[in-house]
């Protein structure tokens, strides 16, 4: 979007959402895998097709443990994310039980940057997307900590209430994060799961630099990160509305 369009969308007041992903190719997003440096997209684990972004395995030797995510450019703290993502094909064989119909996508993440060579996943907050008879958006910890009605959540997932869907079907999903403050999860319009104070501490994450992980440390910001972990999927009109750009924060504010 051209910051002339952009600023006059501001000025009359208009929500102004940003297509992130151009449905051509990769630009203004960044890879990490784990055991590979930052930017190198082994097997074109992430590729435009037909206009949909794919995570694909089809030229892996074998899965290697090789978590991944295709990290969006800017950092962020307030604002909503929205997109399409359905699941496709077989898991790739070799990849853990538990990533079968699973994939999600990562908010107020360390840099990609500063994610070591071997660390598995970045310290960061998960709104996981599922199939296979389950819910989806639910929430998962790797690094961090989270708080539900001011009460610690302590388990590393928390379910959702949305509805099953099926194992490939297009589903809508929205994310709303308010800095430190309050995330909601939408399911194709439907709220299913609210909570706060994302703050970093716990376990899961492994192979980090300390310095990335001082628990305690409040969260109030970061970068969102689509996620590989060998279940094939496909992403698709992903947009952001980033409250910094609003004239008016609160009327960008889902009700």
């Amino acid at each position: 979007m051209g910051m002339q369009v952009l600023f006059l969308m501001m000025f009359f007041g208009q929500e102004p959402w940003e297509k992130i992903f151009n449905g051509k190719d990769l630009d203004g997003w960044v890879v990490k895998l784990a055991h590979h440096d930052v930017g190198d997209n082994f097997g074109e684990t992430f590729r435009v097709k037909d206009g949909v972004l794919a995570v694909s395995y089809d030229r892996y030797p074998e899965f290697g443990e090789r978590f991944g995510h295709l990290f969006y450019r800017r950092k962020l703290s307030q604002f909503r994310l929205k997109l399409e993502y359905r699941f496709v094909g077989e898991q790739m064989k070799g990849g853990p039980s538990y990533a079968k119909l699973n994939s999600g996508v990562m908010f107020h993440s360390q840099a990609p940057e500063s994610i070591l060579k071997d660390q598995n996943w970045p310290v960061s907050v998960e709104a996981q997307f599922l199939a296979g008879g389950r819910t989806t958006m639910n929430v998962c910890t790797p690094g961090t900590e989270i708080f539900q009605k001011g009460v610690i959540v302590k388990p590393h997932c928390l379910n959702s209430s949305s509805k099953v869907y099926g194992n490939d079907e297009w589903v809508k999903v929205e994310l709303e994060v308010l800095g430190h403050g309050r995330v909601r999860h939408w399911v194709n319009g439907e709220l299913v799961l609210e909570y706060e104070q994302s703050t970093v501490g716990g376990g899961v994450a492994l192979g980090f630099d300390p310095k990335y992980k001082v628990d305690g440390t409040k969260l109030d910001s970061g970068y969102i990160g689509l996620q590989s972990e060998s279940q094939p999927v496909e992403f698709q009109t992903v947009e952001l509305l980033d409250y910094s750009r609003c004239k008016d924060v609160k009327a960008c504010m889902k009700e």
